[in-house]
Formats: structure tokens, sequence, C-alpha cells
């Protein structure tokens, strides 16, 4: 029997099982496996995705183990920052155990599924699982994110939260309710969470505006209908074609032409100068007569903008 009929190298391995199944120890130290977690490992030329660091992981932990928090998010798609380690949770004490890498929970609800071969947390499971990961406004983009491809509901999502026994579930069901359907970026999820946390009136999410016959005419991502004005998030770096750019200014024209003003917001008014974007915004709704703009802005939203060097 070859090497290759005895072990599938392009999936993570224990280095254990090679061992038995006849390739030497010098081999698997040799240039044509890499060492993935100690004691797991795959062929060198194999891309380490997130699907192999998850699967690596479980190879080292009762097969009705599952990938989660971090890991599961990863193994979705799904936005969340940079964080270290791979997440496995176990059904009792007695099945965990210590890696380099990998942080290892204990929970014995069974909100799983298999996704692509794999089995990681539920949806709304993973949801409470990252409240104990990531702050606020983090975590609200992947519940939008999580409405937005169609994978739950914003009713669901709060009703999991609110009989939810994880450690987390408080800061999960503070979350779960800015969650919001319809919401097309991360960006756009950050924006609104920035006028909200300052108190301002939480803007509309894709209002359409629709001709005498019904037909859309525009959509606006955020915007006080009551006011008729528009913020609207901008992520783009150039203008790379000139058809794009005239789009945008015939846009631009129908809009002052209904009476609407737009005010757009860059990666920097968000990251760098958030305090300048709320003034910019109260300015603006002040000025077209909203009556639900606060005379002092609520100084929550610094916790989670730390970018907040003051208004320029």
């Amino acid at each position: 029997m070859t090497e290759k009929k005895r072990l599938d190298s392009s999936r993570p391995f224990r280095r254990a099982d090679a061992l038995t199944g006849g390739i030497s120890a010098k081999t698997l130290r040799g240039p044509r496996f890499r060492t993935i977690f100690r004691g797991v490992q795959i062929a060198a030329c194999v891309k380490v995705t997130p699907k192999v660091r998850a699967e690596a992981a479980l190879r080292l932990f009762d097969p009705s183990a599952f990938a989660s928090h971090a890991s599961a998010a990863r193994l979705l798609d799904v936005p969340i920052p940079t964080l270290p380690d791979e997440h496995v949770t176990v059904f009792h004490q007695r099945m965990r155990r210590h890696h380099r890498g990998i942080r290892t929970h204990v929970f014995d609800t069974m909100d799983v599924r298999k996704v692509d071969g794999v089995l990681l947390s539920d949806h709304a499971r993973m949801f409470v699982e990252l409240a104990e990961l990531i702050g606020l406004v983090d975590l609200v983009v992947v519940g939008d994110h999580l409405v937005r491809k169609g994978w739950i509901t914003c009713v669901d999502l709060v009703a999991y939260c609110a009989t939810s026994t994880h450690r987390a579930a408080r800061a999960a069901r503070r979350a779960a309710g800015y969650v919001r359907a319809d919401v097309d970026s991360p960006m756009e999820t950050r924006l609104r969470m920035l006028l909200v946390l300052a108190g301002l009136p939480e803007p509309a999410i894709n209002v359409r505006i629709r001709a005498a016959d019904g037909e859309v005419m525009r959509r606006y991502d955020l915007s006080f209908p009551e006011a008729r004005v528009i913020v609207e998030y901008d992520g783009r770096q150039h203008i790379e074609r000139v058809e794009t750019w005239e789009a945008d200014l015939e846009r631009r024209e129908a809009i002052d032409d209904d009476g609407w003003r737009i005010l757009v917001v860059v990666a920097s008014g968000i990251y760098k100068s958030p305090e300048r974007t709320l003034l910019r915004v109260c300015r603006l709704l002040r000025a077209r007569g909203h009556d639900a703009v606060p005379a002092q802005l609520d100084d929550e939203w610094r916790a989670h903008f730390p970018g907040h060097a003051g208004a320029i």
C-alpha cells in the first residue's frame, strides 16, 4: 500500500496517525509537511484557510466537538476583527484539552450545524459567543450581516439572545436590539451606530424614492425622511471611471431637485474624526428643522469609536 493511500495529507491529520500509518518522523519533519498545531500537520503545498485551521483544531478533540466563536465566524466569512486563536467548544469538562493557539469552551447545548463538512455553531449561537470577544459595534456588524444573508431574522435573533444562558448573553441581548434588516455593508452599520450611540435619532435604512408610476428611482442607505437628509457612506478612494463620476453627479442633481440634502461620510470620518462627523450631521439636521436632535450629544459613542481626537 502506498503512502498516499494510507494518508490524505491534503487535509489536516494527526501526527500520531501518520506515524501509525508508516510515515517516519523524519519525513514528517521534512519540507513535504507543515505543522498547523502541535500534533496536527498537513501537506506543505496546501493553502491554510480558515476551514483548514478549524479542521486542524478539531482533529485534537472528540468528534462531537465543533468550531465556535471566531472560528465559526471565519468559516462563514462573517466580518469580524482580526482575532487570534481557533475556538473549539466541547460538551463536557472532561473533553476539554489545552493546546497552544486553541481556546476551548464548554457548553452543553446542541445549537450546531454542519457547513462544508465542518461542525460549527449555529448562527444565533455564534452571535452570542462573539459577544465575549468583540465590542458592541462590531457585534452589531455581525448581526446585520447575518440578517442580510438571510440566515436569521432580527426577531429570531432577539428571541434567541433573550433565552440564552451563555455568560455573554447580556452583551449579546443589547447588540441584538440594534440589529437591522437590509443593511448593505459593515461601514454602513458603523456609521448608523455612531449616530445612534451619540443620541441622534436613528436613521431609516434603504428608503426608496419612487416615481409616480411606482418605479424606484433612488435608494438612500441612511436617511432622515422627516428632514429630507441623506447620510451616506462612500468607500471609494478615487474615481475610477468617468461614467461613474458622471452618474454620481446626475444622482446628486436629482437629489437636490427633490429638495433633499446629502452628507457624505468617508472612512476617516468614522475612524479618525467621528466627532466631526457627528457635528456635521447635527448641524444639517438642525438646519433642516429636525425636532429630535438633542441639545447635547451623548458621550457613549466615545467608548466605541476611539478616534475622537476632537472636532476639526
